[in-house]
């Protein structure tokens, strides 16, 4: 470790990955200083605001009594002892990895870091990224990777809005470039995390990320192709999962929905299938989960059409509710959630739509605003139709199924009820 160092950790990037680990190491007792582009996230920080879901004002403002600060400028990493890479991996529009915010940080580090310093990936990507594009920018200044300076890869494993598990209670992976890259990450995060797993590699670690996020993307789309003709077979597909869970062995539950959202399951498994298809091999798997995955809007839309010409009614002109529009339960978070998609189609449509969620204040869809209703269950009852895409805990299901002229679950979450609907 660089042992000059005034600081023992900068964490580059403090989104919903980089924060919660700055806040457990600085809990810890190591000095912490947060490393952010965005001049309203370190101002709103260094004021004890907090800008993400999991991590509150009064976190914030304890980090700050425990000395946290957060910069916008790298001049502190050449004052670190281990530098920490938790920035956006998302993907061009043509599908493949953009990596402009983690080259962006590794030259950053390069500029600044000196001997004996740590550095760790924790950005998802595919494998080799450590390796192929992450060392060379480093060692271009004439430092090596296990020699002088320490390199590893550290997947991140934040599950936002989860109430059981977070960063402290969560196994760790890490793999270095060298064993001894591996033992002093390992060293890091021990401080501060319940368990550590050793990877033989920096493409080891990074490969076990696309592996737990690929195996739910296939999972999904799995159970979501089923939900797609258990209907018309007369299937309660929520009753043949509750049923198959019951199984002590062999069988893991997955739930369909109106389509997947945020990072880990409609971007991260896209890496793993990058790196297949430049090998000239085709990743089948992936790529129908994907397809099956991409379809659910359409399908809910569809669903939704033939609901209200059950009533005589055609979507054009029709009032719709949407209810919950961020990609997962009880967070703000609407990364890649499926509600736009839904709601493009309706608008295509000619729905006229409103929308409710406690959790988002104003909500924007190809540019323009969605009306929010203020009262759900009042909303519900003047809806020709409300889609329930997200159950957050404040939405009472049983006084809308009451309330509502027709409601559609796409999330299987209500009871049986004569105006409800079920994906």
């Amino acid at each position: 470790m660089n042992r000059s160092a005034t600081v023992d950790l900068v964490v580059v990037g403090l989104g919903y990955v980089g924060l919660p680990l700055a806040r457990a190491a600085s809990a810890s007792g190591l000095r912490v200083v947060g490393l952010d582009r965005s001049a309203p996230v370190v101002q709103g920080l260094n004021s004890g605001v907090s800008h993400i879901d999991d991590i509150s004002d009064a976190d914030v403002q304890a980090m700050i009594e425990r000395g946290f600060r957060a910069v916008d400028s790298p001049e502190v990493i050449a004052e670190a002892a281990a530098v920490v890479i938790c920035v956006p991996t998302p993907l061009t529009d043509h599908g493949a990895p953009e990596l402009g915010a983690v080259n962006a940080s590794v030259a950053d580090i390069a500029a600044h870091m000196t001997p004996g310093t740590l550095v760790v990936l924790e950005s998802t990507t595919y494998p080799g990224t450590t390796d192929e594009v992450v060392r060379p920018a480093l060692e271009a200044g004439g430092l090596r990777a296990g020699v002088d300076f320490h390199l590893a890869f550290s997947p991140e494993r934040i599950d936002p809005g989860n109430p059981t598990y977070g960063l402290e209670n969560t196994p760790k992976v890490v793999g270095g470039t060298t064993p001894d890259c591996t033992k002093a990450a390992r060293a890091l995060y021990e401080g501060f995390v319940g368990g550590v797993v050793e990877a033989k590699g920096t493409r080891e670690a990074e490969m076990a990320k696309l592996l737990e996020n690929t195996y739910r993307h296939v999972n999904i789309a799995l159970v979501n192709e089923m939900a797609m003709f258990c209907r018309e077979i007369g299937v309660d597909l929520w009753d043949s999962i509750r049923c198959a869970s019951s199984k002590p062995f062999g069988f893991a539950p997955f739930y369909p929905g109106p389509g997947v959202g945020g990072h880990c399951i409609p971007i991260d498994p896209n890496y793993l299938s990058y790196k297949v298809r430049s090998l000239g091999i085709p990743f089948r798997f992936v790529e129908l989960a994907q397809e099956i995955n991409q379809r659910m809007p359409a399908h809910v839309v569809s669903r939704a059409a033939d609901l209200l010409n059950d009533q005589g009614k055609p979507v054009r002109g029709s009032k719709v509710l949407l209810l919950g529009v961020t990609y997962k339960p009880d967070i703000s978070d609407q990364r890649e959630s499926p509600a736009v998609d839904v709601a493009e189609l309706l608008l295509e449509r000619g729905a006229d739509l409103v929308y409710y969620d406690p959790r988002v204040e104003g909500w924007t869809v190809d540019g323009a605003e969605v009306p929010r209703v203020d009262d759900y269950l009042e909303g519900a009852a003047r809806a020709d139709l409300t889609i329930l895409l997200q159950h957050h805990s404040e939405l009472d299901l049983d006084k809308l199924a009451d309330h509502a002229t027709k409601l559609f679950d796409t999330r299987g979450k209500s009871a049986d009820h004569p105006q409800v609907v079920k994906l």
